[in-house]
Parts: C-alpha cells; structure tokens; sequence
C-alpha cells in the first residue's frame, strides 16, 4: 500500500500546517476499514478460498476507481504511468501478501495476526538497503532483533511455535513491506488513482486466473453484502490512511496505527470467542518498541498494513 496524500506524486503539501487531530480521526476510519476487511474475509471464506474472494475484491474495487478516473477532470490522462514494470512487481508482492493475509484470518486470532502484521516496517528496515541503497545502521538491527524475539513470544500461544497460520501472516508483512518500497518509487511519478487502477486491475485478473480451474462460485445471499464490504474497505482504508498523511507527517500518523490491535483483538474476543493471551500484549510490546527504535533510527515510518 502507499501512504500518500493526493492524486499526485506528493505527501503534505510544502509549509502546510499539520493537523494532527484530523489525521487521528482519519486513522480511526482506515482502523474501522481493517476490522471490517478482517470480520468481512472470516465471513467470506466459509464458501470462497482467498483467490476467489480476491477476484470480487479487486473487481469491486476496480469498478470503483474507474468511475472515478472517468468522471476526473483528467480522464485516462490519470492512469498512464511512467513506470509500468514498478506497477507490475509491487502488485505481484501486494497480491501475494494479501492472500496469505486473508489466510491468515481464518487461521489465527485476530490479535496475534495483526500483533505479526506490525512487522511491516521491521521487514521495510531489512528490505531497503537491497532496493533503496540505505544503511543498515546498529540501531536498526538492534531494532530488528527486538521485533523478532517479540514474534517469538507473539507465537508462543499457539499449540506449536510457528503455526502454518503465524508463517503466513509473517509472509503476508514482508508482501506488504515490498509492496512499500515499490510504492515509494512509483509514487516518485505517479498518483494515487493510478496506483489504484493498476493495482484493481491487474489484481482482477490474477485472481481469475488462479480461480478458474476450480471454478468462480457464485456468493450467497448471506455472503454478498460481506463481499461488498471487503470491496469497498480495501479503498476506505487506503484513502483514509493517505488523508491521514495529507494532515500530519508519517512519524505522527504511524503511532496511531497501533489502535488496530485492540480494535482487532477485541473484536476477535467478542465475536469469536477467541482468547487474548498476555503473551500476544508482552510480544506487540515488543514489537512496537522495536518499531519506535527503528523510527528513532531513521526507518520507514509509514504505517504497517495491507490492503
């Protein structure tokens, strides 16, 4: 996902005051957006695997943004890139990360899936100086080495140490960590709607491919309105996550992140019955400390998440 504010290459604009209240009520809505996709995604895979629900996902959500783009004063103008092959990688690794994610929901409680998923920035640190030419400074594998020993102890709770469900939510953060440093490149030339287009788009037909062999199912009546919902929160959380930076700087807006997991995992406690064991608190401690370090290091401070 990008975390830019605009439909151009931009963050806040230049001397802007930041706002950093409005930006704490537009992260509450992308929190809202994610517990909803997540509730949605459970609902969803009584009937669908994750390539099936993908399809109507980003189908939904290509319907949208193409109404947007046609009705924009810029029309297809919009959607031409000046960078193709990034659009390409960054939604191989998106739509990887995003299926092993909804996978991940059903396989899981909700509160150590996203106690996992605040990884992101951690797998950001490993990824960039590959792909970005940074430092790997002290600090920052002192921060690495933290939020891993609290992915341990996160995991601890399961009836092994590294569930199939635990793996893929770890995987689904580093899909999601390279779909961030690929969108920091292309948002160098290109704008949100574009990145949006391209990532329905493309997405679409990944996921029909990957369906056909078994067969696209048609959704019940009772799993319809859920299918909507995980269509339109993919593009709410997006939008709320980029008006949030459009009002204050990443290092503000990224803190503010964290509200999901006791969002999710109350969630998981009142709709599921699941059990929030003190391990999972003690090990997103960690994690979320390993994250402050790594701010304080000069990391990534773009909010975890996919979508």
């Amino acid at each position: 996902m990008s975390y830019q504010s605009s439909t151009r290459p931009s963050n806040r604009t230049a001397g802007a005051p930041a706002r950093p209240f409005i930006a704490f009520l537009w992260m509450l809505g992308a929190v809202g957006s994610f517990t909803l996709m997540a509730v949605a995604g459970r609902a969803i895979q009584v009937e669908m695997n994750t390539f099936e629900l993908m399809l109507y996902r980003s189908a939904i959500g290509f319907v949208v943004v193409a109404a947007v783009v046609a009705a924009g004063p810029r029309g297809l103008a919009e959607i031409r890139s000046s960078a193709p092959l990034l659009h390409v990688k960054r939604n191989l690794w998106h739509f990887a990360g995003q299926n092993l994610w909804f996978f991940a929901v059903v396989a899981i409680p909700l509160s150590q899936l996203v106690a996992l998923e605040f990884t992101n920035p951690l797998w950001v640190a490993i990824f960039a100086p590959f792909m970005l030419g940074e430092r790997l400074t002290p600090l920052r594998i002192a921060a690495i080495a933290i939020g891993f020993v609290g992915i341990l102890v996160v995991a601890r709770p399961g009836t092994a140490p590294l569930e199939l469900g635990h793996a893929a939510a770890l995987l689904a953060a580093a899909g999601f960590a390279m779909n961030t440093l690929y969108t920091k490149s292309i948002m160098r030339h290109d704008g949100v709607l574009c990145v949006l287009f391209w990532m329905t788009l493309s997405q679409t037909v990944m996921a029909l491919v990957l369906s056909l062999p078994g067969g696209i199912p048609l959704p019940s009546a009772e799993v319809l309105p859920w299918i909507i919902i995980v269509g339109i929160t993919g593009l709410t959380a997006h939008f709320a996550l980029t008006s949030a930076l459009g009002n204050a700087p990443a290092s503000t807006v990224a803190p503010m992140e964290f509200l999901r997991l006791p969002a999710l995992s109350l969630v998981g406690v009142w709709l599921y019955g699941e059990t929030l064991h003190p391990a999972v608190l003690a090990g997103a401690a960690l994690i979320v400390a390993a994250n402050v370090l790594n701010f304080r290091a000069g990391g990534p401070a773009a909010p975890p998440g996919g979508a």
